[in-house]
């Protein structure tokens, strides 16, 4: 059975205003898979359907064999404890220290009193310092979430979302605030750990060559509906036409590549 199966997702929030329509889609069980697609496409709406933080109008969401869309509120809670959120303003508590924003994310295993004096078992903090230590900040365990980079608030949030224990991940705009050598160490974070732990994962990437090197596989959405699905290799120039609209895409791919490899010299 597949990881996540979306049946006929739809949003619409009126005659005129179609956030989504129709969307069929499979997530097998350690893919990652990128979702392009212009400004209003309805990317960060699929993304946040999955979950409900925004209730869908129509279709189904398959996940744990059971379909998330008609989840009570207690069901859904007791849900989204397997489903790990990175959100591209971090969503950070930052008067709290990095451990502590770290394991938050077990704030739906604990219970109210415990949760809400932060008091954590001993597996959990060995776990929340294991985690840091994977992705790059042990040493900054103990300080403000605000004394810390964008890049290292995104590193936090994705440690976060890993303390949850989840079974899939939803990743919202993860680099959209980053420059590109930071974006790129993200994103290959992100990859290697879907690959250690097995997990599949959904990313909304606005960045089309960071979708190419670093995910499966590629959706592509405009005005609500999937309008490709395929590999990164697929991804040619009259399918970014399709996506995005017409476009000198060998200048724009030519600018990029620059811009890469600028990065990678500076790195």
């Amino acid at each position: 059975m597949s990881a996540l199966t979306l049946k006929g997702l739809t949003k619409h929030y009126s005659a005129h205003d179609k956030a989504l329509t129709d969307v069929n889609m499979k997530v097998e069980a350690g893919e990652v898979v990128g979702l392009i697609g212009p400004s209003g496409a309805g990317k960060s709406t699929l993304i946040r359907c999955i979950n409900r933080l925004t209730e869908p109008t129509s279709g189904e969401v398959l996940f744990s064999n059971q379909n998330l869309v008609n989840l009570s509120k207690s069901g859904l809670r007791s849900a989204r404890r397997e489903i790990g959120m990175i959100f591209q303003e971090y969503a950070l508590i930052e008067r709290l220290t990095v451990m502590e924003n770290v394991l938050s994310g077990r704030l739906g295993y604990v219970g109210f009193w415990r949760s809400f004096t932060r008091r954590y078992s001993s597996e959990d903090i060995q776990t929340a310092y294991a985690l840091l230590d994977r992705v790059g900040l042990l040493e900054h365990a103990n300080k403000r979430a605000d004394a810390l980079s964008g890049g290292q608030r995104q590193r936090v949030g994705i440690a976060r979302a890993l303390a949850q224990n989840p079974k899939l991940l939803l990743i919202d705009e993860p680099t959209a605030a980053l420059d590109p050598r930071t974006a790129r160490q993200i994103m290959r974070l992100i990859r290697e750990i879907c690959e250690e732990k097995g997990l599949p994962a959904i990313i909304n990437i606005h960045d089309v060559q960071l979708a190419k090197q670093f995910v499966d596989r590629i959706v592509g959405l405009n005005s609500g509906e999937v309008v490709f699905d395929g590999t990164p290799i697929a991804l040619d120039e009259s399918v970014l036409t399709k996506i995005y609209g017409e476009e000198d895409w060998n200048l724009t791919v030519q600018e990029e590549s620059s811009e890469l490899e600028l990065v990678e010299a500076v790195a």
